[in-house]
Order: structure tokens, then sequence, then C-alpha cells
């Protein structure tokens, strides 16, 4: 206020933080409005919640309205029970291939959170692959990355797995890369439904869910909160109990159901309380329980829909736990695919 009466500026004090959950509205010293401040943001957002319950999915937009309801929601935090392992520097940088396909925007940040790892990132196309400029037998680890295939268009994931299932010679360096002991593969978000959609090149993959238009029938882009389950995932070896806060950016990535098999579930969705979760907008697509992701009963392939090389620093985050800086903890999973292949 003293800047601003230096310059000739007029500032008015309009209102003070408070302590409760009370809002006042004051003039002339007397109180002329004042009430709860659930009742005041319910108001606020009820047309917002009309809107969207005719335009989209009414339940999810209910979901979404009655979260303001909750007065006692602890908001958002993190459960850290492990500690990202020192990176190895033995000066060899396995090569894992970026993999992209039209459209796909995540490659950078997927190549940053390898490289971080102490990886060398082979960045390439499936037109690298179909073409033979890359040769898929040389990699140890494959990354299939998210971000608008094909335009994001329905059923993206669908449409690049098929360039390899009706690729004979694709389909064959797949399923060989697949069925190798000494590989690990990771895929997120297109990634996610793309690697989904070959489940029957992969040892161990029967029974995974597809994933299909997110109930709220919008592309929902947030920051979410998951939990990482017992699993024997080799990306997430160590992590189990952990609840991190990762971004989703995604219109279909809702599981069509819980895998069959036990133990591959990897990762759900949960709540601010840590509770999974099928209620929107903590579960985004409205997975039955909860599922975010999944993994091979070896371990060796792990799915994703949310984005963890988005966040693999804390400076990346959009809200972070005070204290917090330097490597995040989704980090740990990028290394724990350096350790893995030490050990392979």
């Amino acid at each position: 206020r003293e800047r601003f009466t230096r310059h000739g500026l007029v500032a008015v004090r309009v209102g003070s933080p408070a302590s409760g959950d009370r809002i006042r509205f004051t003039r002339g010293g007397r109180e002329v409005l004042a009430g709860d401040r659930v009742h005041y943001r319910r108001l606020w957002s009820e047309t917002g919640w009309r809107m969207r319950a005719l335009r989209d999915d009414p339940v999810a937009a209910r979901q979404e309205f009655d979260t303001l309801l909750d007065v006692s929601d602890p908001g958002l935090s993190v459960r850290i029970p492990f500690e990202t392992p020192p990176m190895i520097r033995t000066g060899a940088r396995p090569e894992v291939l970026i993999l992209r396909e039209q459209g796909v925007n995540g490659h950078v940040e997927m190549a940053a959170a390898f490289h971080a790892a102490g990886f060398t990132a082979v960045d390439a196309t499936m037109t690298d692959l179909a073409r033979e400029r890359t040769d898929l037998t040389r990699f140890q680890g494959l990354a299939a990355c998210g971000g608008f295939s094909y335009g994001d268009v329905l059923g993206a994931g669908q449409g690049w797995a098929r360039s390899i299932l009706f690729n004979d010679r694709l389909k064959e360096r797949f399923t060989e890369f697949f069925q190798r002991a000494d590989t690990f593969a990771l895929g997120v978000c297109n990634g996610c439904q793309m690697l989904s959609a070959l489940a029957e090149l992969i040892p161990g993959a029967q029974g995974w869910p597809r994933f299909v238009r997110n109930k709220s029938h919008r592309f929902e882009a947030r920051l979410v909160s998951v939990e990482i389950a017992p699993s024997p995932s080799v990306l997430l070896a160590g992590m189990a109990g952990a609840r991190l806060l990762v971004p989703c950016a995604h219109g279909e990535g809702m599981a069509t159901l819980l895998p069959r098999a036990e133990g591959q579930i990897a990762l759900r969705y949960v709540d601010n309380r840590g509770h999974t979760t099928e209620n929107y907008p903590a579960n985004p697509n409205g997975s039955p329980g909860g599922v975010a992701g999944v993994t091979s009963l070896d371990g060796r392939v792990t799915i994703m829909m949310p984005h963890p090389e988005r966040v693999f620093r804390w400076v990346q985050h959009s809200w972070i736990p005070e204290g917090q800086q330097g490597d995040g903890p989704w980090l740990r999973m990028f290394a724990n695919a350096r350790s893995w292949l030490d050990g392979a």
C-alpha cells in the first residue's frame, strides 16, 4: 500500500484472510452478509455444475459438485516410504528406445527421465521401425510415449497397435522383444492404450484391461493421487505403499474391467484420504477399482495412464510439500529400470 501511495495510486483494502470457515461481508462497519464458505462456493459453482450435467456425464458432474461439501478434506499430500537409489555411475549408459507415433508429444519428457536415470535415450518413430532405420533387437528397454497420437481421436491407441499387429514383420519383431527375458517396457497414456492392445504378444499380459472413453465423456487433464500397489513390476520395485501425485491427460483412460490375474494391478487412483476411489474427479476416468496401471506377471512390462515422466523432479509439480526440492519420487521408477538391467 505504501508503494501504491508513492506512485499516486489509491489502494483500498477489500478483505483479509480468516482462520475459520466463515465468510463475512461488511459495509461501514456493519455486517451485511455472512455465511459458510462451502455455501457460497456451491452457489458460485452451481451454474457450471448444471451445465456440465447436461453436457457430460451427470453422475461424474454431481460427484465433483458434491466434493465441495467435504469441509474436512485434508487436501493434497504424499507418502514416500522409500528413497531414490543412487545413480549407477559405471560410465555405461544402456540405450532405451523412446518410441512415438504421429502426434505423440511426451517423448521429450520421457527421454529426459530416462537420461536422468543413467540411460541413453534413442528417439524413434514407428516409421523408423517400419522402414528398418531403427532395429528393435538392439534395445533392452522400450518406452511407448503418450500425448495425442493421431490427434487423440477415439481409439488412437488401438490404431497404433494395429500398425504393428497388421504388419507381419513388425509383429514378429515386437513378439521377439517381449519374449526376451532381458527386456523391459513402459507404456504411458497413448502408449498404455497401445501396449494393452498388444497383450497377445506380451507374456503374462493376458487379462489386461483395454482403455476406453472416460466416464466423464471429456478429456481430463489434472493432477491426481495414486497409490502404488504391491506387484511384480520391475519399474515399481520397492515403491509399494507410496502415495504420489502425478498428472494425467487423456480422453480414453477408463479400464474396461479389473485384471483377471492376481498381482497385475500396479497402481490405483486414491482420494485425498488415501482411499481407493471410483469417484470423479479423484478418479479422472471412472476405472473400476481405481485401476491406473497394470503390469505383466513377470513384471517386465508396465503400463499406466498417468504421466510420471512429467514430474520426475519436484520443480515440475504444480504443488509440492514444503521443503521438497531436487529429484522427485517418480525418478525411482526410472532408476529401477537402470538397476534391473544390471542384474538382468
